[in-house]
């Protein structure tokens, strides 16, 4: 299984000294992310091609279409809750966080208190995901069902980044948290072992092309690649991108 719009941002580059072609999920310095990554691509039949017209960053274009895509197949699972599905939408736009406005204006009105409150809890999760005029949580605000970061590549700033916009959420939340997850192409499970792992702050890590990255880690892994596939697939802690609107739709 892979996302709908895997094939689409998954695709070969050039790289500027050599001139050779590796996958666009890799990282250029570690030859097992290249092997990895371009077994990938080979088993997604992808042409070991460059594409004929100039692609955008990838990272922009994963939070686009996973928004699209959450919109378009959560209307169609379930079409009883008003769904609300967007782009970098600050949380205190949601039921749980609307008091994090009131201390934004209370910031903003008096400056010497950011000192010791600080910002870092205006977070604005690459994709949101509400659900509107819902008589259950009781507020006529949208209701912040799930948040989602998606990460094109993993590397350990990245990691820090996703646990503690999730560890703000967590801890200013007033009601049920959300359903706090990450989407990723990377390619090296040792990597996504590095999210998937941890205290909890993330819920699950959803891979764009899983099926194809099963099949490079057994055909191409390392024993350590291996080992922390097999751990982090085994606790579910990392899923099929294709499995998160369904779980969304019916939680």
């Amino acid at each position: 299984m892979s996302a709908p719009f895997a094939a689409q941002l998954l695709h070969w580059k050039q790289l500027k000294k050599s001139k050779a072609l590796v996958a666009n999920s890799a990282d250029t310095s570690s030859e097992t992310s290249k092997g990895l990554a371009a077994a990938i691509l080979e088993d997604l039949q992808i042409p070991h091609i460059l594409p004929e017209a100039e692609q955008a960053d990838p990272g922009p274009a994963l939070e686009m279409a996973v928004r699209r895509d959450l919109a378009d197949r959560l209307l169609h699972l379930n079409n009883e809750r008003k769904w609300q599905v967007d782009h970098k939408q600050v949380v205190s736009a949601f039921s749980q966080y609307t008091h994090l406005a009131k201390i934004s204006r209370l910031l903003t009105k008096y400056p010497e208190l950011r000192t010791e409150l600080g910002r870092d809890y205006l977070i604005k999760p690459d994709v949101t995901v509400g659900i509107e005029d819902s008589p259950l949580f009781g507020s006529p605000q949208p209701f912040l069902h799930a948040a989602v970061s998606c990460k094109w590549t993993i590397r350990s700033d990245r990691v820090q980044n996703i646990r503690h916009e999730f560890l703000q959420m967590i801890k200013h939340r007033r009601g049920r948290l959300p359903h706090l997850v990450a989407v990723t192409a990377e390619p090296m499970p040792s990597r996504i072992a590095a999210i998937a792992r941890g205290t909890g702050e993330v819920d699950a890590v959803y891979h764009i092309a899983f099926d194809s990255l099963a099949k490079a880690v057994d055909a191409v892994g390392s024993s350590q690649q291996k080992d922390d596939w097999q751990e982090c697939v085994e606790q579910g802690r990392v899923l099929p991108y294709e499995k998160l609107a369904g779980t969304l739709a019916g939680w």
